[in-house]
């Protein structure tokens, strides 16, 4: 174009008025075009993996417009031009045989009648809306589709006629139209469908589906009569084409995934989106939630949201924001995104953090006695207590006293730094506001960060065996839903990004556990063909059911409730969200299990009834490979050498017994209060033996308040009768048959015998409450009475 101007300044200077007239008109001419042509709002359209359509949500305008598309489908391109300009390829924009056979019609019928334009001059005309049809503006329209037939090929301009073109109704463009007129693609559409929407534009407020059919017949029929001809179609095709019925009416536009679409909207507004969702995947899945929805609404539980993540690319591969509910239990309300309060699903984050400090070992013993933490007294789902439980066992019949005492051990900020680093953004508070209820939903969060993080640990696992024990920077990487965007995992490092892999490894392994929690006789066991590391969680007053599990290839998390937070007997993590977790891994492949990650391992020898590493006294060993932190921790604290008798019935010691017929035995032996629960639940545990009355005793205590706690504060109700209940004292010793008397500030009010349960009716106030056993071991403890 340079080049053109100069030599229009050579002509300039020899014939300066004249050549300056036809300067102007070539300036005027190339600039005549607008840089965009079409500036009308178009849909927000999404589609799968493999360019399936998921959804559209209507243009500002209320037309359903979709975004220019790159193709056209070569059956509609042949109607089309057949139809509309069969000189289309070697014209410039206008054909003059066309435009004087339309102006002699029109002069003879003295009104316009036949316009004579091409599909280059449609483009303009419909690009310059409310022009009217005027010999002028005619003139208009074959100046400027000259100058598009320079400024873009053939095939743009079908794409832009194709694009924007009128079908009835407020349908606009080929791929609207074929959606909204035949439930399908555009490029899946017959020879009669395609002819049908090629003679639309043509009169599109007179003709469309529904409306005048036997015109709109005629016409059809009439194109496919002229594609035989032209031996576009062969006679069968044409046979088969004339036979076909027309469409009645618009069909609504697919809404496979419309919270996503609702999701995308809100940044890529208009525009055509290409994400990761795999349409049947996602299609199956609709059906799994409509299923257990049409069950759940019984007992008013209206919301539910499934996500699925792909653990080595991040893609998300479904995404179900809602049930389809109705409006009025807010069916619009994408929940994928909602904090909501977590329930248990944090525990396995505790577990793989002590995992990883080295605090403990999958099998260490943790106590499960009655707690109390302040004014907060955590209370497990069946009501019971253990005494001690393995770790891994706590963490899979997900027990609450085990985590809370857990949590307290390992230290609320430190496990709060944790929660941080892993970007669960709805944790907003310092780690004072949530306690030690953090563990068990005093805090909130959302589906997708925990999928997430559930993903990164799972994926940790993966890249570390995959890549020479080596770890990636930006494991803890945000997903994706859309096609064109790659994860960037970061860097490689010897160094961990958070938690190692043997710990999340060995985390795994216990989830891999998880069953009904007791008491439940509802809940069968699932399927054990599948080996997925899965947790459930309720919040408190049974508000949110959360299920998440994972294998080494997928991550499906799953939540179900009532998005204004009303809570619903029997809305438990197991019973409404779990069943539908594996209704959805039933959909996918397959996945091996992780490998054992070796090199951040190493075989030891454990205690097999501790769970410790092994001590010297420790009489059943096993080997086993912990992580590699897990060298670090005690060994076991539980096993004791005692000295027994010749009958073995009770301890000696030298003031009474002869050394050489003293023998002496490893014992395992748990402190009082964990004793007092574990022997009803461990039938082979052993109660210390007592030591013989002749000997010098020289052990320990070995008594525990079991209720109450230090300076609990109680409160008595009072019955139907209005008479004030009485408060049970509890205490546990190590020593059956003993005998304790009881003291309420220095008063003495009773003695028990083996079992040590005693009632009485305080007053209100503060109290001490003493006990002295028959040895004179003595204890006490502090309360306050309100009543």
């Amino acid at each position: 174009m340079i080049n053109i101007f100069q030599k229009m300044l050579i002509v300039i200077k020899k014939n300066k008025t004249k050549s300056l007239i036809a300067f102007i008109l070539m300036v005027s001419y190339y600039f005549c075009l607008p840089k965009q042509l079409f500036k009308d709002p178009t849909a927000t359209v999404i589609t799968s993996d493999n360019n399936q359509l998921l959804g559209a949500q209507i243009a500002k305008d209320g037309q359903w417009r979709f975004p220019e598309s790159d193709s056209i489908p070569k059956k509609f391109k042949d109607c089309i031009i057949a139809f509309e300009d069969e000189y289309f390829f070697r014209h410039l924009g206008f054909n003059p045989i066309s435009i004087v056979k339309a102006l002699k019609e029109n002069l003879s019928q003295g009104k316009i009648k036949r316009g004579g334009s091409t599909i280059t001059q449609q483009v303009i005309r419909l690009s310059r809306k409310g022009q009217s049809r005027t010999y002028f503006e005619k003139i208009k329209e074959i100046i400027l589709a000259t100058r598009l037939e320079f400024k873009f090929s053939k095939k743009k301009i079908l794409n832009l006629y194709a694009s924007h073109a009128p079908f009835g109704g407020n349908v606009v463009g080929i791929d609207a139209a074929a959606w909204r007129y035949f439930n399908r693609s555009a490029h899946n559409l017959s020879w009669a469908e395609s002819a049908t929407l090629a003679v639309l534009p043509n009169a599109p407020s007179l003709i469309y589906p529904g409306k005048n059919q036997k015109l709109l017949l005629n016409k059809r029929n009439r194109l496919l009569k002229k594609l035989l001809k032209n031996e576009t179609i062969d006679s069968l095709t044409y046979n088969l084409s004339i036979a076909e019925a027309l469409p009645q009416k618009p069909y609504a536009l697919p809404q496979i995934a419309p919270h996503l679409l609702q999701n995308i909207s809100k940044t890529n507004r208009g525009q055509r989106v290409a994400t990761t969702i795999k349409k049947q995947l996602q299609e199956q899945s609709n059906t799994v939630v409509l299923n257990h929805y049409n069950t759940l609404k019984q007992n008013e539980i209206h919301n539910i949201s499934v996500l699925i993540l792909d653990v080595n690319t991040r893609k998300v591969l479904t995404y179900i924001g809602n049930a389809p509910t109705d409006k009025k239990h807010q069916n619009s309300v994408d929940i994928i995104n909602k904090p909501r309060s977590t329930g248990s699903i944090l525990k396995p984050f505790l577990y793989a953090a002590m995992l990883d400090a080295g605090d403990i070992l999958p099998n260490t013993l943790v106590a499960d006695v009655p707690s109390q933490f302040g004014s907060y007294s955590p209370q497990n789902y069946d009501k019971t207590f253990d005494g001690a439980v393995p770790a891994k066992r706590a963490l899979s019949r997900s027990l609450n006293v085990p985590a809370v005492r857990m949590l307290q051990e390992f230290g609320l900020d430190r496990f709060y730094h944790y929660l941080k680093a892993l970007q669960l953004k709805d944790i907003t508070y310092n780690a004072n506001h949530y306690g030690l209820s953090l563990i068990l939903g005093g805090a909130e969060s959302n589906l997708w960060d925990l999928c997430k993080s559930y993903a990164a640990f799972s994926g940790t696992i993966n890249h570390f065996n995959d890549n020479s024990s080596q770890y990636f920077s930006n494991e803890f990487c945000e997903p994706t839903f859309y096609q064109n965007k790659t994860i960037d995992f970061g860097t490689k490092s010897t160094e961990k990004t958070l938690f190692d892999a043997a710990s999340i490894y060995l985390t795994y392994e216990s989830m891999k556990e998880v069953n009904r929690p007791e008491g439940d006789d509802n809940w069968q066991f699932f399927d054990d063909s599948k080996q997925i590391a899965w947790k459930t969680g309720t919040s408190f007053g049974f508000r949110d059911a959360w299920a998440i599990g994972t294998t080494k290839n997928y991550v499906v998390g799953v939540w179900v409730g009532n998005a204004d937070g009303e809570g619903r007997p029997g809305l438990v993590g197991v019973q409404a969200a779990a069943p539908i977790l594996f209704d959805i891994f039933d959909l996918l492949p397959n996945s091996q299990w992780f490998t054992t990650p070796y090199d951040e391992m190493k075989e030891v020898e454990l205690c097999a009834i501790s769970g410790y590493r092994a001590s010297v006294n420790c009489n059943q060993i096993k080997k086993q490979y912990i992580q590699l932190s897990g060298i670090k921790t005690e060994p076991c604290p539980y096993h004791k050498l005692i000295h027994l008798d010749n009958t073995k019935t009770y301890q000696v010691n030298s003031s009474c017994e002869d050394v050489n017929t003293i023998n002496t035995t490893s014992w395992f032996v748990l402190p009082p209060l964990m004793e007092y629960y574990y022997k009803t639940k461990n039938p082979f545990y052993k109660v210390l033996p007592p030591t013989r009355s002749d000997c010098f005793n020289k052990n320990e205590v070995k008594m525990q308040f079991i209720y109450p706690k230090e300076s609990s504060i109680i409160f008595l109700p009072k019955d139907f009768d209005e008479k004030v209940n009485e408060v049970v004292l509890k205490v546990a010793h190590s020593q059956k048959n003993s005998t304790l008397f009881w003291y309420l500030n220095k008063t003495y009010i009773g003695q028990t015998n083996d079992i040590h349960n005693i009632a009485i009716s305080p007053k209100t106030g503060n109290h001490k409450v003493f006990v002295i056993d028959e040895n004179g071991n003595e204890m006490s403890q502090n309360m306050i009475i309100s009543k």
